[in-house]
């Protein structure tokens, strides 16, 4: 099946979702200031809604923008029947794509038989994919996972996806058992690429994993030979990563800025400090009602970058007004 998927560049970049970080808030900010080739929501679980009470309050996380498109919806579970009837909803929510997650660590996903869980069960995760499909047929369907469970079992694991026909997989370069606590085995996404073509699939790779800025991101593409990569984490504080002006600087610059420090070129204190306000606002315009203040909070260190009195300050206020409030103070302080 066609899809948005097959007209992307080659290499794409992808935004990773990640629970309480990329919700529809940032997301949003993101698409404004240095929009990804891919979006991706935060993970949500299917079972939930397939049940009244639980559909009502999860729907807050699928909340999208259409300057956010091309964007994917990630569900998980175990069981295939409540994956067929949450992709009929993702389907007819005008989602462009439904991605399942089958690479999350978090013991209260895993115990249910989801997420890494799946890499255990291969038939169980084929059925999955198979059910997504019946239920959201105009779908793209893809998966994000790892290169294994205990060990690295991608030679068994990936045919095993590939059989199935998904339109891309992500895959994680660590184990479950790994975590984020080894550095990414990059060399697992080039065998990844050759297990795939190696088996004539059209399913496109991409690889994820300690990628620090585009710099990084494009030389691993041409390392590995993927079709594309994702950033996760280098993206707090930093909604400008893949806009037009850091794709520049991305080309230009040898080095890159670490995570706690913007590299030269990056915007100034008071337009981080403004897009901060207007991100906390649009928080509790979107989200205010179903979540808690202190989400947004984690980010306010990475935006501040190494100020930490105001970092201190805006830790301790309760509500955007406040936040507001306290960046006024600071840039008064700076002309004075």
């Amino acid at each position: 099946m066609k899809s948005f998927w097959d007209k992307l560049p080659k290499p794409f970049f992808c935004l990773a979702p990640m629970a309480d970080v990329t919700d529809a808030a940032f997301r949003r900010i993101i698409a404004k200031y240095g929009k990804f080739d891919v979006m991706w929501t935060e993970f949500v679980s299917a079972d939930g809604l397939c049940h009244p009470k639980g559909r009502e309050k999860l729907l807050v996380n699928l909340i999208y923008s259409e300057s956010e498109r091309p964007i994917v919806a990630q569900l998980f579970t175990a069981h295939p029947e409540k994956m067929e009837e949450a992709a009929r909803l993702i389907q007819d929510l005008g989602f462009d794509g439904l991605d399942i997650n089958m690479g999350c660590p978090d013991r209260a996903v895993e115990s249910q038989g989801a997420g890494a869980g799946l890499m255990k069960n291969p038939k169980l995760a084929q059925e999955i994919i198979r059910a997504a499909r019946r239920g959201g047929p105009k779908l793209p369907i893809s998966v994000k996972t790892r290169i294994g469970y205990y060990r690295d079992e991608l030679d068994g694991w990936l045919p095993a996806l590939l059989e199935t026909g998904l339109s891309a997989i992500t895959i994680h370069a660590r184990t479950r058992k790994e975590m984020s606590k080894a550095p990414a085995h990059w060399e697992a996404i080039t065998r990844a690429v050759k297990i795939r073509d190696e088996l004539k699939s059209q399913t496109l790779i991409i690889g994820n994993g300690d990628v620090a800025d585009l710099h990084e991101a494009r030389g691993r593409a041409e390392e590995t030979g993927a079709d594309g990569i994702m950033l996760g984490r280098a993206i707090f504080g930093n909604p400008w990563l893949f806009g037009e002006n850091q794709k520049a600087i991305a080309c230009s610059q040898s080095t890159r800025g670490s995570r706690d420090q913007f590299p030269s070129g990056f915007p100034n204190i008071k337009t981080r400090l403004r897009v901060l306000v207007e991100h906390t606002k649009l928080f509790e315009e979107l989200l205010g009602k179903t979540k808690s203040f202190a989400i947004m909070k984690k980010h306010f260190k990475p935006y501040v970058v190494g100020d930490k009195k105001l970092c201190q300050e805006l830790m301790k206020a309760p509500n955007g007004a406040m936040v507001e409030q306290i960046v006024d103070k600071y840039l008064a302080s700076m002309l004075s």
